[in-house]
């Protein structure tokens, strides 16, 4: 009996063994995307994020429902994110090969979004921004490589249209 109850981890296990799955675990956090989103969001072919979502979604951990044309994600049980974040934090805490300084020793689930990435909107904060970017003296937060690469190849579009943004909430 354990045996199978072994056998499905270990698939589950492979189908979270790779970074760019991980990564797409990471940006369903908080939110549902489509594929469009997902691709844009990592700077990845269309046609691979397919294959990685088909992975996640042959393993339950991700779930897909259709609206129109466009299918929408989204993880399946938040266990998923507790798995994922105990592995991370278990590296951060006893990696030796890793050199984290100590503010990252913290729980991610402890963390604050403090900030949006100027590109896709997703809610990131410091420490969980998968890149940061400085441009004119001013540090900006992105969830995946494509939102950072959008960004850098016209940076004005979007933090013009981020203090519009903010103009509008202050009033």
């Amino acid at each position: 009996m354990f045996n199978q109850l072994f056998k499905l981890q270990e698939d589950v296990f492979k189908a979270m063994a790779n970074s760019s799955r991980l990564e797409i675990i990471h940006l369903l956090r908080d939110q549902e995307l489509t594929v469009t989103q997902i691709y844009e969001m990592l700077d990845l072919p269309q046609s691979s994020v397919s294959q990685h979502l088909l992975v996640l979604k042959m393993q339950d951990i991700v779930k897909a429902h259709r609206n129109g044309k466009e299918i929408i994600y989204k993880i399946s049980h938040p266990e998923f994110l507790k798995m994922a974040d105990m592995i991370r934090e278990l590296l951060i805490k006893n990696d030796d090969r890793l050199n984290f300084a100590d503010d990252l020793k913290i729980k991610i689930q402890d963390l604050v979004p403090l900030k949006h990435d100027l590109v896709c909107g997703m809610r990131v904060s410091s420490k969980t921004a998968g890149f940061v970017h400085e441009h004119e003296g001013e540090l900006h937060y992105f969830c995946a490589s494509g939102c950072l690469e959008k960004f850098k190849k016209e940076p004005k579009k979007y933090i013009s249209a981020s203090k519009i943004k903010k103009d509008k909430n202050e009033k």
